[in-house]
C-alpha cells in the first residue's frame, strides 16, 4: 500500500505554523526571562543597598572610634615617600606631641548625615514647627489683640545694650591677644640665660595671674553688675571671658615646656610662637593651641550664608519656645504657692520647651555657630561634637556633647592631674574634672540670669558624676540609651522649671537686704505673688 501524501501547498503551511509557533514559543519564553531576570536583579539591588548601608553605618562608627583612640596615641606626621624613605613634614613640628590632640581635615558630622534624605528629614520637621509656632503667635496676637504683627519685644530687650556689650569684648580681646603673648615673649628670651629660671618663671606666672584676675576676672563681672546688663548680654560677656581664659591658658600651656626643653645657642634667638598664629587661635573653633592646623584651600560662601540663616534661626525659634511654652506657664495669673503638685506639674510642663532649647543649643552653637568660624578662617578639623545621642552610658555622652571643651579639659585638667600624682588617682582626676566643670557652669548661670540657685552645680557635681560612674562605658544595651534620653528629658525639665520659677521670683518678690543668706536662698522657695 501506498501513504497517501498531503498536497504540497497544505504541507508548507503546516510547516510555517509549527515554525511561527516555536517563535512565539521562544518569545514568550525570552519575554518571561526577562521579567525573571528583571525581579532577580531587582532583589540583588535591594540587598546590595541594604549592605552598603549596613557598611557605611559600620565605617562611620570605625571612624569616630579610629578618631578617638589617634587624638590620645602618639602620632607623627609623615610626608610622602621621597625615593622609597619616608621623610618628616618640618612645616608640622608644631603640630606634634607627645600624646597630645591632633587635628586632621574631616567635616562635622550633622553635615554628612544631612546628606542622606532620612535625616534631612527631621531638619524639614524642626522647621515645620518652628513655622507653626509663628503661625499660633500669630493667631493669639489677633485674637486677643486683633493685630497680625510678630513682635519680639522680649528678644530685644535680652539682647540690649550693645554698646556696652561691645567695647567690653574689645577690652578683653585686646588684653587677651597682647599680654599672654608678649609676657611668653618676655619670659621666653630670659629663660635659658636667666641666673635663676625657677625664680623668673614664679615672678612672671605671678605677675600675669595677678593681672588675668583683674582683667579677665574681675572685670566682666563688673560690667555685667554695674552696667545692669540683661541676661542675654550678660551671657555673651561671661562666656567670652571663660573662652579667652581657655584659650590664654591654653597658649601658655602648650609653648612655655617647648621653650624649656629647646635651649638655644649663643648667639640664636629662642624658638618663638608667631603672633599670626595666636591671633587666628583666638578665633578659630577650639580651645588647644597649635602653630599651625589643617587649612581648607577656600571659603564655601553658600555654606556660610545657609549657616548663618541656621543660626537666626535657631535664635527666634529658642525665642518662640520661651513665649509659647515657658512664659504662660511660670506666669500665672493666680496666686501660685511653693508645694510638691505644682513643682511637679511645673516640671512635666518645662520637659518639651527644655529638651527643644537643649537641641537648640546644640545645633545653633556646636554645630552652625563653630562651623561658621571654621569655614570662615578655613579651618579643616570640624570635630566639635561626635554621635552623642547614640550614647548607652553618660561617660560617653559627656565625651562627646562638646568636643571642644572635653579635649581642653581632658588634656589640662584629668592628664595634667594623673601627671603631677604619677598616675595614682584616675577617680580623683576625674571628680576635679567634673567639680571644675560644675562650678564653670553654675558661675556663667549664676552671672547671666543674676541670682545664685545652683542647679546646674547640683546637676554637674552629684547627679552626673553618679550617672557617670554607674551608666559607664561598658554599659552596651539599647535600653541604656532610652535611659539616657529620659534622664536628659527630665534633667531638662528640672532645669527649665526651676530657673523660670526663680526668674519670676525675683521680680516679684525682690530682695529686702542684701545679706549672705538673702543672696543665697532661692526666692522661688517662699514667694507668692499675684499679677
Amino acid at each position: 500500500m501506498t501513504t497517501a501524501e498531503p498536497p504540497n501547498g497544505l504541507w508548507r503551511r503546516n510547516i510555517r505554523a509549527r515554525q511561527s509557533d516555536e517563535v512565539s514559543g521562544q518569545a514568550g519564553d525570552h519575554d518571561n526571562s526577562q521579567e525573571e531576570d528583571l525581579r532577580q536583579w531587582q532583589k540583588h539591588a535591594q540587598k546590595v543597598k541594604m549592605k552598603v548601608l549596613e557598611q557605611v553605618q559600620d565605617q562611620l562608627s570605625d571612624l569616630l572610634d579610629k578618631a578617638l583612640t589617634e587624638s590620645v596615641q602618639p602620632f607623627t606626621r609623615l610626608q610622602p615617600t621621597v625615593n622609597g624613605k619616608t621623610t618628616i613634614n618640618p612645616s608640622s613640628r608644631s603640630q606634634r606631641m607627645v600624646d597630645g590632640k591632633v587635628f586632621m581635615a574631616r567635616p562635622s558630622l550633622l553635615d554628612e548625615l544631612f546628606e542622606i534624605n532620612h535625616i534631612r528629614t527631621i531638619y524639614h520637621m524642626f522647621i515645620a514647627v518652628l513655622v507653626i509656632f509663628c503661625l499660633s503667635t500669630l493667631a493669639v496676637d489677633y485674637i486677643d489683640q486683633g493685630r497680625l504683627v510678630l513682635e519680639f519685644d522680649i528678644l530685644f530687650w535680652a539682647f540690649g545694650k550693645v554698646g556696652t556689650v561691645t567695647w567690653a569684648w574689645f577690652v578683653m580681646f585686646v588684653y587677651t591677644l597682647l599680654a599672654p603673648y608678649y609676657t611668653l615673649v618676655f619670659w621666653g628670651s630670659l629663660y635659658h640665660s636667666s641666673p635663676s629660671k625657677l625664680g623668673l618663671s614664679l615672678g612672671t606666672g605671678l605677675v600675669l595671674s595677678a593681672v588675668q584676675t583683674c582683667v579677665l576676672g574681675l572685670f566682666p563681672i563688673y560690667v555685667a553688675v554695674h552696667y545692669q546688663l540683661p541676661p542675654a548680654s550678660r551671657f555673651i560677656v561671661i562666656l567670652e571671658q571663660i573662652r579667652f581664659l581657655m584659650k590664654s591658658y591654653s597658649f601658655i600651656r602648650e609653648t612655655a615646656p617647648v621653650i624649656m626643653k629647646n635651649p638655644t645657642k649663643e648667639g640664636e634667638s629662642p624658638r618663638l610662637p608667631t603672633f599670626s598664629s595666636y591671633l587666628y587661635f583666638l578665633f578659630c573653633p577650639t580651645l588647644i593651641y597649635r602653630e599651625s592646623y589643617p587649612r581648607n584651600t577656600h571659603i564655601r560662601w553658600k555654606y556660610v550664608g545657609i549657616t548663618l540663616g541656621m543660626i537666626l534661626g535657631c535664635l527666634f525659634y529658642g525665642y518662640f519656645i520661651l513665649v509659647r511654652l515657658c512664659v504662660p506657664v511660670f506666669r500665672p495669673e493666680t496666686n501660685q504657692p511653693f508645694s510638691k503638685r505644682t513643682m511637679v506639674l511645673a516640671v512635666f510642663n518645662s520637659i518639651l520647651p527644655g529638651i527643644m532649647l537643649l537641641l537648640l543649643c546644640f545645633f545653633a552653637f556646636l554645630h552652625c555657630w563653630l562651623n561658621l568660624f571654621g569655614e570662615l578662617l578655613r579651618f579643616a578639623d570640624r570635630m566639635f561634637y561626635k554621635d552623642w545621642w547614640n550614647s548607652t552610658s553618660f561617660a560617653n555622652y559627656y565625651r562627646t556633647w562638646n568636643v571642644v571643651v572635653h579635649d581642653w579639659l581632658y588634656y589640662y585638667g584629668y592628664r595634667d592631674f594623673l601627671w603631677l600624682s604619677k598616675r595614682k588617682f584616675r577617680t580623683a582626676a576625674m571628680l576635679s574634672v567634673f567639680i571644675v566643670s560644675a562650678v564653670v557652669h553654675e558661675y556663667a548661670f549664676t552671672m547671666g540670669f543674676g541670682f545664685f540657685y545652683p542647679v546646674m552645680f547640683c546637676l554637674f557635681a552629684i547627679f552626673g558624676v553618679v550617672f557617670n560612674f554607674t551608666m559607664n562605658d561598658k554599659r552596651q544595651s539599647p535600653v541604656f540609651n532610652v535611659i539616657m534620653w529620659a534622664c536628659l528629658f527630665l534633667g531638662q525639665g528640672v532645669q527649665v522649671c526651676l530657673y523660670c520659677q526663680e526668674w519670676y521670683a525675683q521680680i516679684h518678690c525682690p530682695r529686702k537686704e542684701n545679706s549672705f543668706w538673702e543672696l543665697v536662698t532661692p526666692r522661688s522657695w517662699s514667694c507668692s505673688y499675684q499679677r
